[in-house]
């Protein structure tokens, strides 16, 4: 049965889900939703994914949405590289770090906060505040990467893991954005590390 993601190019949301099904080996079909466009909220991708988001994943049967929980749903049903580390400290250090992002930094910088904020205050601010959370948001994580498990390659040990799958992502958003993390040396050594990744690469955001 063919594995159809239905996303949207440069949702950081669905970018997870590409690396993830990459690190997994899973081949699969995309079916493009144009946020912009508004297709989303079209009655079609409503009767896949209700709250009108993307990613949906059709797999097994089923269809699944939200990114984190889509990256476990194959952590824990397809062999290969694990995408949250066996040791449970390691796996809880993982999830923490997906989740600073996934909970704190996007719901902040989403294409729907985004609007509203142009709405009320304008375009300046509009960028003004996506560019400081995502900075503020990137400094902690850079503080949370000090951990024991953190080898200076990717986020949680030796191998890629659910919080690179969302790491890489945000930092696509933040160079959209003219957001320096340069200056971000454990994130920087990570995102070195994910540049030269075959699945990280694939996966990456390309133009229609």
């Amino acid at each position: 049965m063919t594995v159809v993601l239905h996303d949207y190019w440069r949702s950081s949301a669905s970018y997870r889900v590409r690396i993830a099904l990459n690190l997994k080996g899973i081949q699969f079909e995309r079916r493009p939703v144009d946020l912009v466009e508004g297709k989303q909220r079209d009655p079609a991708h409503l009767r896949l994914n209700p709250q009108g988001l993307v990613p949906a994943l059709e797999i097994d049967g089923l269809v699944l949405t939200q990114s984190l929980a889509i990256i476990e749903y194959l952590d824990e049903t397809r062999p290969g590289p694990r995408l949250l580390p066996a040791d449970p400290a390691a796996r809880t250090q993982a999830r923490a770090l997906s989740l600073a992002i996934a909970c704190e930094i996007h719901p902040l910088s989403n294409l729907k906060t985004l609007n509203r904020i142009e709405v009320l205050a304008g375009k300046a601010a509009r960028a003004a505040w996506n560019r400081d959370t995502i900075r503020a948001g990137l400094e902690a994580f850079e503080r949370m990467l000090d951990h024991p498990s953190f080898t200076g390659t990717f986020c949680v040990g030796d191998a890629g893991s659910i919080a690179d799958c969302v790491l890489i992502p945000q930092l696509y958003n933040a160079s959209r954005w003219q957001v320096e993390t340069d200056d971000l040396t454990r994130i920087a050594a990570v995102a070195a590390r994910c540049k030269v990744e075959p699945t990280f690469v694939a996966a990456a955001p390309q133009q229609p």
